[in-house]
C-alpha cells in the first residue's frame, strides 16, 4: 500500500533545523553496535530521507507483504530546484506514475485512464520520514547493527524499536556513501517480519533526464483524465475531534475528497447531484501513519463492521452513531486503530 501524502511544510522545517546534523552523520562512522542517542538518531534518519529526495538513482524494488510479492521499476532525478520520478509496476495491471515536484500523473494504459493530482510529499519506499521527525525519539529507540551488502552496495544496518504497543519496529539498510534506503522491514512484536521493501538492483548518481518524465506527463491524448480535487479543511471545522490524543501521533493534514465511485464524469447537460465526499485526516508519528476516513452512513454500501489485515497494514470499518461510517487504516497494530476509532467523537452544537 502506498503511504499517504504528508505535510511539506513540516518536512521543510525539519530539513532546515537538522541539515547540519545530516552532514555530520554523513562524515561520522556509525557505531557497529549499540544504542544511538537522540541527536545521532535524528541525523541518520534525516540523512536517509534526504537521500530519497535529493539523490539520482534508478532500480527495481520488491515489496513483500501478507504473502504477496510485487515489484516496480523506479527512476528518480533531482536538480537544484526540481524532482522528477517515474515508477512502473511490473506485476498485475500495468500502472505508470510520473511525478514532477508535487504534481503526480498516474496512468493505466490498458484502460486508458489517467489520474492527475497534487501531493505535498511522496513518502513511499525509499523515502522514510512522514510529516517531520520531531517526536520519533520519544517513541522509538534506535540501534546500530553493523553493516551488510544489499543489491551490491555496502549498507549501514539500523533498527528502530518501538517503546510502546501502538506501533511496529523497523529495520533499515542505508547505503553507506549516500544514505539511500536500500531495504526496509516492518517488524512485529516478536521481531517477525511483517512487510519488507528492498532494491534487487539499483544504480546511484545516474544522469538527470527530466524529459523522460515531463514528456509522458504532457501526452495524455487518448486517456480519460480524472482530476482528483482535494479540499483542505480541519477536523474541528467538519464537526469532529479526538477525545484524547494517541501517544506519539500528531495530526498532519485533513482534506475532503470525492468517494472512489464519485469521480465518474456526469452526462453532458446533466446537472446531477452533488458528489458524495469523504473526510480524510492523517496522523503520523514521524515514521508511520494512520488515516481516518469519515463519510455519511449508507445502508446499501455499509453492511457490517470489518476488521482486516495484510502484512503490516490493518483496516477497521464500523458505523459511528446513526449517521456516520468510519474507516481507519494504517501500518500499525490493530490496537492503534481501535484507539483512534474510540477517541473519535462528533461535536454537538
Amino acid at each position: 500500500m502506498q503511504r499517504r501524502p504528508l505535510s511539506a511544510l513540516a518536512l521543510a522545517g525539519a530539513f532546515i533545523v537538522l541539515m547540519p546534523l545530516a552532514r555530520a552523520a554523513a562524515n561520522a562512522p556509525l557505531p557497529q553496535d549499540g544504542v544511538l542517542d537522540r541527536r545521532e538518531a535524528r541525523a541518520w534518519l534525516l540523512r536517509v530521507h534526504d537521500a530519497a529526495s535529493h539523490r539520482n538513482f534508478q532500480g527495481t524494488f520488491v515489496v513483500t507483504s501478507g504473502g504477496s510479492v510485487s515489484s516496480a521499476r523506479i527512476v528518480h532525478y533531482c536538480d537544484e530546484r526540481n524532482q522528477y520520478e517515474r515508477i512502473d509496476t511490473m506485476d498485475g495491471q500495468l500502472r505508470r506514475v510520473f511525478r514532477h515536484n508535487d504534481v503526480v500523473h498516474t496512468l493505466w494504459p490498458q484502460s486508458h485512464v489517467a489520474m492527475v493530482e497534487q501531493r505535498d510529499q511522496m513518502s513511499s519506499f525509499p523515502a522514510l520520514l512522514q510529516g517531520g521527525d520531531g517526536g520519533i525519539a520519544d517513541v522509538y529507540e534506535m540501534h546500530a547493527l553493523g553493516s551488510e551488502r544489499v543489491a551490491g552496495h555496502e549498507a549501514n544496518v539500523l533498527q528502530l524499536k518501538s517503546t510502546d504497543a501502538y506501533r511496529y519496529g523497523y529495520r533499515l539498510w542505508a547505503e553507506k556513501s549516500t544514505g539511500l534506503l536500500l531495504r526496509s522491514e516492518v517488524l512485529g512484536p516478536h521481531e517477525e517480519v511483517l512487510e519488507s521493501s528492498a532494491f534487487s538492483n539499483v544504480a546511484l548518481n545516474v544522469k538527470t533526464q527530466p524529459e523522460s518524465v515531463l514528456q509522458p506527463m504532457a501526452k495524455l491524448e487518448g486517456y480519460r483524465v480524472v482530476r482528483q480535487t482535494l479540499m483542505p479543511t480541519r477536523l474541528e471545522t467538519e464537526g469532529w475531534s479526538l477525545r484524547s490524543p494517541i501517544d506519539g501521533f500528531k495530526l498532519v493534514s485533513s482534506v475532503k475528497r470525492p468517494l472512489d465511485g464519485a469521480m465518474e464524469p456526469q452526462p453532458e447537460g446533466s446537472r446531477g447531484s452533488p458528489s458524495p465526499q469523504v473526510l480524510q485526516s492523517i496522523f503520523s508519528d514521524g515514521l508511520t501513519y494512520v488515516s481516518v476516513f469519515i463519510e455519511a452512513y449508507d445502508p446499501h454500501r455499509h453492511r457490517q463492521p470489518i476488521q482486516a489485515s495484510s502484512g503490516a497494514t490493518h483496516t477497521m470499518m464500523r458505523r459511528q452513531g446513526e449517521s456516520w461510517w468510519i474507516t481507519v487504516v494504517g501500518d500499525v497494530p490493530a490496537l492503534t486503530l481501535q484507539s483512534f476509532a474510540d477517541a473519535l467523537e462528533r461535536k454537538t452544537k
